[in-house]
């Protein structure tokens, strides 16, 4: 059988890993070694120089890292990939590689908040132009890319509105320009969406999300061509934001269940969805899966099903939410998404909390928004908690 034949859920068990096997053992041991001993001078530096593989240093490279990176590539079905201490750093040195003084990027309003920080904030430091489009208008973003870039990056779907970008007809216009086409696939996940497949460059996961899936270990990883990566790593072994080797070790773990624990997130995302379009004190319900979406037809296109992520907007904003988020009891408050139990919070406090009011009502994020992050739980008790805890509100709202 070759990797095209295997199912998703079966590379999430097995893919990269036999290399990485020793001593019978039947999972990927944790190196923590920092640097690699050679008696023979000239294998030292052939492994030195890429010439040969093998490992020399820990910011370099690592075996227990490497399966991880093996992994994600298998699953993105990309050629190469490599992995950083964080998201972010995945996003900051994959943008720092290939944008120099004088370049142009092109992207959207409302893409994550440490991401939209470094368009609206240190870019334009380096003197490097960036135009931001609005999100979900192709027309505006194309007319913004047929002006040239050097990079088009997309985010889709975007957190935390799960608004939604025509990956393939975005990618053949960068293309179209020559830009190098980067996209955050963090809410999308291998399993319900392939980017490269539709045309995209490079694609970037935030592992401390979905594919970790414990919230217990940060990390990223950017998967794409031979060409274009080996760039970024070179980028990233000099200026050291290298992934810890126990980090690689508890995502690998956590990736084994990533198709299951995906498919029960996006069906309790809709059924959650579904309820929540049902209250009154609920304004607007942000959720890919509707019929209601108002790009749900190219969702329905580019993705094999619409992901564990949803946002709604209660009447009130702000007081709404002070309200209702301390009552749930099966959902955490916190900054984190992507993970076995339940999250929950206002963009105010969880994806852009680095910007400013205006700002995010800028972004089109009200700051009465609340993102969702579903979890693995029995949906029923999802749904029975939610309902407990708008009961306790309601009669404080006026509706």
């Amino acid at each position: 059988m070759t990797q095209k034949d295997i199912q998703m859920g079966t590379k999430a068990v097995w893919a990269g890993e036999k290399e990485y096997l020793v001593h019978g053992a039947t999972q990927v041991p944790v190196v923590l070694s920092v640097a690699y001993t050679y008696d023979d001078m000239d294998e030292w530096y052939d492994v030195a120089i890429g010439k040969k593989k093998g490992h020399i240093y820990g910011r370099n490279t690592n075996p227990t890292v490497q399966a991880f990176e093996d992994k994600v590539k298998i699953l993105e079905g990309g050629e190469a990939a490599t992995s950083f201490s964080t998201g972010m750093a995945a996003i900051s040195n994959t943008l720092a590689t290939f944008l120099l003084p004088g370049d142009r990027i092109v992207s959207v309003k409302d893409t994550y908040g440490g991401t939209n920080k470094i368009f609206t904030e240190f870019l334009p430091r380096q003197n490097i132009e960036v135009a931001l489009a609005e999100t979900g208008n192709h027309e505006s973003i194309e007319a913004e890319v047929a002006k040239g870039c050097k990079i088009l990056y997309l985010e889709t779907p975007t957190n935390p509105t799960v608004k939604i970008t025509d990956i393939e007809r975005m990618a053949k216009a960068g293309h179209e320009v020559g830009a190098i086409v980067i996209i955050d696939n963090t809410f999308g996940t291998p399993i319900n969406q392939n980017p490269l497949e539709l045309g995209v460059d490079l694609v970037i996961h935030s592992a401390t999300k979905f594919l970790g899936g414990h919230a217990d270990a940060l990390g990223g990883v950017l998967v794409g061509s031979h060409e274009l990566v080996e760039q970024v790593y070179h980028y990233r072994e000099i200026n050291g934001a290298t992934m810890d080797p126990m980090a690689a070790y508890l995502t690998l773990r956590g990736m084994k269940t990533l198709h299951i624990r995906v498919r029960e997130q996006c069906k309790n995302a809709m059924a959650l969805a579904k309820y929540l379009q049902t209250k009154e004190l609920v304004e607007d319900v942000f959720y890919p899966g509707l019929e209601t979406h108002p790009n749900h037809d190219i969702a329905k296109k580019q993705m094999k099903d619409f992901g564990g992520m949803l946002s709604f907007a209660v009447k009130g904003g702000v007081d709404t939410v002070r309200d209702l988020l301390p009552k749930l009891q099966y959902a955490h408050r916190a900054a984190n998404l992507g993970a076995v139990e339940t999250t929950v919070g206002p963009a105010r406090t969880t994806s852009h909390v680095e910007c400013t009011p205006e700002e995010r009502a800028a972004m089109g994020i009200p700051e009465g928004l609340i993102r969702v992050s579903c979890g693995i739980e029995n949906i029923e008790d999802i749904i029975a908690d939610f309902e407990q805890a708008f009961k306790h509100v309601e009669s404080a709202v006026k509706i």
